[in-house]
């Protein structure tokens, strides 16, 4: 009888030991495994556990156990580590939480680290994203260039955010819809291309979702906040080319500004090689020197009237008498209209020229009336500081 009782506190002793609670004042107990020694004492403390063996904090909550295993070892462990980052991207820090929370399965840390990360992109879909890049895509007839905003410049280097804009510009050229109205040059609503389904082949990217699927996978990845801002179809409407331009550009297709125009011939015979040398040079020209207008006719009575009020009331201000103030006025009328009027801009690649001459040139050379036809330059990040507008309002109040 004596020996029973024995037994039976010795056998008590060591299952408080095992199960005792090493930091109950936190309502929680960490259970750190040793193979060896569990194994040996499973069985018996198995057959003396009892129905409430797992008792409550004082606060009334279910404690509950942590449980750390060295059944995976340690290279294997760094290994999963790495494929994870790999794949994803993320901060190595998610990616091992991720591992333990999953026991160690590579593909339900991966699931979980995307649910995780789609949660913190909607957190974050209201911050402001004035960084990013500019992606153009293009063929022989016509031209579409999409905007897609990020919070950092370093996000915008990223190769997975460059993939994507890329592939929303070819997504954004293939649509039949923005080829039928581009002939007059044609803002897009960037809401419709977030419908459309999107192919992605990318090492950390891939396969067949929708466009604001793939945007907030992206912004998952990333850790920041990540926009399809607008965009802006153009093509030609007659035997000509499409030229563009694009300025600090990591890889092709991809830049900060960009200028982009038609170059359009009478004779439908004229090659077309000379169009698309002096093209590349206008595109450059009109990141360049920022036209607003293509010819002085376009410029509005209202606009020249504010920048007359504006210019007057500079002039004022230097006491002169007022047929002096009319004349510095007119002068720095005409002043204010070559530094906007694209025909009357002198040319960058030679100044010794203006677009004007530029043209007549290169109709003399084709042997045929060469005209711009549309023109617009777009550049990331531009009116964000300001009031928000909508970006099909910004790029119609751009082009020409």
């Amino acid at each position: 009888m004596a020996f029973s009782r024995g037994a039976k506190g010795q056998i008590g002793y060591l299952f408080n030991r095992l199960h005792a609670p090493t930091r109950s004042g936190h309502c929680y107990s960490s259970w750190a495994f040793r193979g060896h020694q569990v194994s040996e004492v499973r069985e018996t403390i198995r057959s003396f556990a009892l129905k409430n063996a797992y008792s409550q904090c004082a606060s009334g909550r279910q404690m509950f156990f942590r449980r750390f295993s060295v059944e995976i070892p340690a290279s294997e462990q760094m290994s999963l580590i790495k494929q994870l980052r790999e794949r994803t991207s993320a901060p190595i820090k998610d990616v091992k939480a991720a591992l333990i929370t999953s026991n160690w399965d590579i593909e339900a840390a991966q699931k979980d680290l995307r649910k995780r990360g789609i949660v913190l992109a909607s957190k974050k879909s209201s911050r402001t994203a004035a960084e990013g890049l500019l992606a153009i895509a293009q063929d022989e007839n016509k031209a579409a260039v999409i905007e897609l905003n990020c919070e950092t410049d370093f996000v915008a280097r990223n190769e997975i955010f460059q993939y994507l804009a890329l592939s929303l510009a070819r997504i954004a050229l293939s649509v039949e819809k923005y080829a039928e109205q581009s002939s007059s040059g044609f803002p897009f609503d960037p809401e419709y291309l977030e419908d459309l389904r999107i192919s992605l082949d990318h090492p950390k990217l891939s396969g067949e979702t929708t466009v604001k699927s793939a945007i907030t996978e992206v912004a998952a990845i990333m850790g920041e906040n990540v926009k399809l801002r607008r965009g802006f179809a153009v093509s030609k409407s007659s035997h000509g080319v499409v030229s563009t331009y694009l300025h600090t550009s990591p890889q092709p297709g991809l830049g900060r500004i960009t200028g982009i125009l038609t170059l359009e011939a009478e004779d439908n015979n004229v090659p077309l090689d000379a169009l698309q040398r002096v093209g590349s040079q206008l595109a450059m020209h009109i990141v360049a020197a920022k036209p607003l207008f293509l010819t002085r006719e376009l410029v509005s009575s209202e606009a020249l009237e504010n920048e007359r009020e504006i210019l007057k009331s500079q002039a004022e201000t230097s006491g002169r008498p007022q047929m002096a103030i009319e004349k510095m006025v007119e002068g720095r009328l005409r002043k204010y209209l070559e530094e906007v009027v694209f025909m009357e801009q002198k040319f960058v690649v030679n100044d010794s020229m203006n677009i004007k001459s530029v043209m007549d040139e290169l109709s003399k050379e084709v042997g045929s009336p060469v005209k711009i036809g549309k023109f617009f330059r777009m550049e990331v990040g531009e009116g964000i500081q300001r009031l928000e507008t909508s970006g099909a309002a910004e790029v119609l109040a751009q082009a020409a």
